[in-house]
């Protein structure tokens, strides 16, 4: 019995859908985290959880920035919270556990630890250098021809921008983490803390990436593993001594060159 994770499956791109459909338990007894950005589309989130829901003892899921992007070819023109909600009922009425239900417990090879699917979005303080608010920074980026594009498809509503939106999600779940008991695995499409973001070939993009509000969960919050996505560049790092696990597949540019031949499959609580 093993927990497994991955993220950033992008289901729109075909190659990456006929990946997905290969996706397997090496037992029927494990567990699979999602980590965001299954796709932009609402009917292909719900694709790729009904495909991903029977194959897996449970399905884990936490929402990536894709998720929440309203485009005009979507039939589903939900926006903001109202579609993360309406992604929640959907989970919910696949039996994949999401950030809004009570956190479950996986028997690790070391005892029992806490799975902590989060959402919390992003705030803009990983900002570039020379950067000394939202507008100075977001102004370097543009200059520099780096613009996620959830400026223009994520929207924040009801809150006023999705700088807001972060805050209050960064409150609302460190209420709820304090609560938790033992040791934990924490779950979030963004890296927890700033440094993963420093090998990116683009550094402006770091704004899009995290809160430096979450810089000591991974310590405060008693975490074994910080499993994330994103940045589409996988591997593992150690920070205060925990492990923090970038699982995405990514785009077929970048996961084809690599090899790969079906979606890697990260044993989260592994030894080595």
């Amino acid at each position: 019995m093993k927990l497994l994770a991955t993220s950033d499956l992008h289901v729109s791109y075909q190659d990456n859908r006929q990946a997905v459909e290969t996706i397997a338990a090496p037992d029927p007894a494990d567990w699979l985290i999602v980590a965001g950005d299954i796709g932009e589309k609402f009917a292909d989130v719900e694709w790729t959880l009904r495909t991903l829901r029977p194959r897996f003892a449970k399905l884990i899921w936490s929402p990536g920035n894709h998720e929440l992007w309203t485009t005009k070819d979507d039939p589903n023109q939900a926006r903001g919270e109202m579609r993360y909600k309406q992604l929640v009922e959907l989970c919910r009425s696949l039996d994949v556990i999401t950030p809004e239900d009570p956190y479950v417990v996986f028997e690790g090879p070391k005892g029992p630890v806490t799975v902590c699917p989060l959402f919390l979005g992003y705030d803009y303080s990983f900002r570039p250098h020379g950067a000394t608010d939202v507008a100075s920074a977001l102004a370097i980026a543009h200059k520099a021809g780096v613009v996620c594009t959830d400026e223009y498809f994520l929207h924040p509503d009801p809150y006023p921008s999705r700088d807001a939106w972060c805050r209050a999600r960064v409150r609302e779940t460190e209420e709820r983490l304090a609560q938790v008991g033992g040791p934990t695995v924490l779950i979030n499409h963004y890296p927890l803390v700033r440094d993963p973001t420093f090998v990116l070939r683009y550094p402006e993009f770091a704004l899009w990436c995290g809160t430096a509000l979450t810089a000591d969960w991974h310590k405060r919050f008693n975490a074994v593993e910080m499993v994330y996505g994103h940045l589409h560049i996988p591997r593992t790092t150690h920070y205060d001594g925990v492990r923090f696990d970038e699982v995405s597949l990514g785009y077929p540019r970048e996961w084809k060159p690599r090899g790969t031949t079906r979606v890697k499959l990260h044993d989260v609580l592994r030894e080595s």
